[in-house]
């Protein structure tokens, strides 16, 4: 089945890039029609990419592969999920003064548009939040149509280095040779898809642990109160894991299998079999030796992420809550470490059910939830729109004789030419007749004139016989 009408997304995670395909409903609900995942450590460091042509020709194969699936459909452009260590949320206000007047829809689209000319230094404004008005200085979620002598709206611009967006958008685009129908802020789509408007509502922060980096979205009366990357991720665990002597691949390994985010003490005697970074010996390490240092990186890692709670303001909130999710808030005991510090409620991520129609499963999973998201915030049709030739005006064509076979001659001769010689035959025989007959009455017309001559020159002979033989006689 070939498929006109799609978006595609491509995830640019700093351990593994993900490409997705899928359709939206009438209701906005999500189908997903395809994945693939390409490996990005190469490419990709803490959320960013630093070898654009590494990164491209990943992502070729990506859109190749996504291909294969569509049922000979092509891709004709990508939107790209944009991160990394620079991005970060910074506040932006823009007031006007009414007198005694009625905030209207012109007046919050005067406020709109101040807010989208202003160009912070030295940074990149990649996308805007929804603000949170005051008038006469008191929240208000819905201003239009209320009276006040002044508005002010509150605005949380997601800003990054200039490069963050030339990077996946203009450099990108010419690597592989296929347009960028956007650049999305990858934390928040990830958090409309999983947090609800009450949580939104009553406070809520999402913790993405990334391989490279941590993402911190904190919403708070149903608007962004903050965004913030720390470049911690899961990946320094495994890093501190190889310092013990195994090698890379064996390290992500035992980190999955044993690492534990609170250090225990009934395992201190218990040893792990670990192959070392020769590739032909293993050894066997206490578990407590691996749970120090799994313990001492993550409680890094969370002490950062509340220092991002305190300075917005939410950490001391009541009813706040925290949801957590990425490859890195599977290690055990990551959610009891966080309630512990933060003395919040901490639950694992899942997609919101009513925006997805079908692959809820395939969204869920961690290594495709961002992916999914990204899909979620495109609107433009991503197939490749292959135009129709022109049709050509009608010409009458000259008709053309068909071409006789010189066998189908030669038949047709031989077929003809007895004809014709039994009509030449049969005229020439009708001649002779015709030659004989008339030869015959001219015979029977000589017989009847000279006829009678021939008898008088017979009875003459017969006469001079007989007188010579009188003569003979005398």
């Amino acid at each position: 089945m070939a498929y006109t009408d799609f978006i595609a997304a491509i995830d640019l995670g700093s351990s593994h890039m993900v490409g997705m395909v899928g359709t939206k409903g009438p209701a906005g609900t999500l189908s997903i029609i395809a994945y693939e995942v390409e490996n990005s450590d190469t490419c990709i460091r803490r959320g960013c990419v630093y070898n654009i042509k590494d990164a491209a020709g990943k992502i070729v194969r990506l859109i190749r592969k996504l291909e294969n699936k569509l049922g000979g459909s092509r891709i004709g452009k990508v939107y790209i999920g944009v991160g990394g260590q620079s991005l970060r949320s910074i506040n932006h206000a823009v007031s006007r003064v009414l007198g005694s007047g009625t905030v209207t829809e012109e007046v919050l689209k005067e406020l709109d548009q101040e807010c989208r000319q202003y160009r912070p230094d030295m940074l990149d404004v990649l996308d805007i939040a929804a603000p949170a008005y005051y008038l006469d200085n008191q929240p208000e979620a819905h201003p239009v149509g209320l009276g006040c002598s002044r508005i002010e709206a509150r605005y949380k611009l997601l800003v990054g280095r200039p490069s963050l967006r030339h990077a996946v958008t203009t450099n990108m685009s010419e690597q592989i040779k296929l347009d960028v129908a956007g650049a999305i802020v990858a934390p928040l789509a990830l958090a409309d898809l999983i947090l609800t408007e009450q949580e939104k509502q009553k406070g809520c922060a999402l913790i993405d642990f990334g391989a490279g980096v941590t993402s911190v979205t904190m919403y708070k009366d149903g608007s962004l109160a903050g965004l913030y990357v720390i470049p911690l991720g899961s990946h320094l665990i495994t890093r501190d894991l190889m310092s013990l002597g195994m090698p890379e691949k064996e390290a992500e390994r035992v980190k999955r299998t044993y690492g534990n985010a609170i250090w225990e003490k009934d395992n201190e005697q218990q040893m792990v079999t670990v192959d070392l970074a020769d590739g032909q010996h293993s050894s066997e390490i206490k578990l407590s030796d691996i749970n120090m240092v799994v313990e001492a990186r993550s409680r890094e890692i969370i002490e950062n992420i509340y220092a991002r709670l305190q300075d917005t303001g939410v950490a001391k909130e009541p009813g706040y809550s925290i949801v957590i999710a990425g490859n890195g808030a599977a290690l055990k005991n990551m959610r009891e470490a966080l309630s512990e510090r933060f003395n919040m409620d901490v639950r694992y991520a899942s997609v919101r059910k009513d925006l997805i129609a079908d692959g809820e499963m395939i969204a869920n999973n961690p290594e495709y939830t961002t992916a999914a998201a990204l899909l979620l915030k495109g609107t433009e049709n991503c197939a490749l729109y292959i135009a129709p030739e022109p049709e050509r005006p009608k010409v009458a064509e000259p008709k053309i004789e068909p071409k006789v076979e010189p066998v189908i001659v030669e038949i047709e001769e031989k077929q003809e030419e007895p004809r014709v010689e039994k009509q030449v035959a049969a005229s020439a025989t009708t001649a002779k007749n015709r030659n004989s007959g008339a030869k015959k009455e001219e015979e029977k017309k000589k017989g009847k004139s000279w006829g009678i001559f021939d008898l008088f020159d017979k009875a003459v002979d017969r006469a001079a016989g007989k007188v010579d033989d009188m003569l003979n006689e005398e």
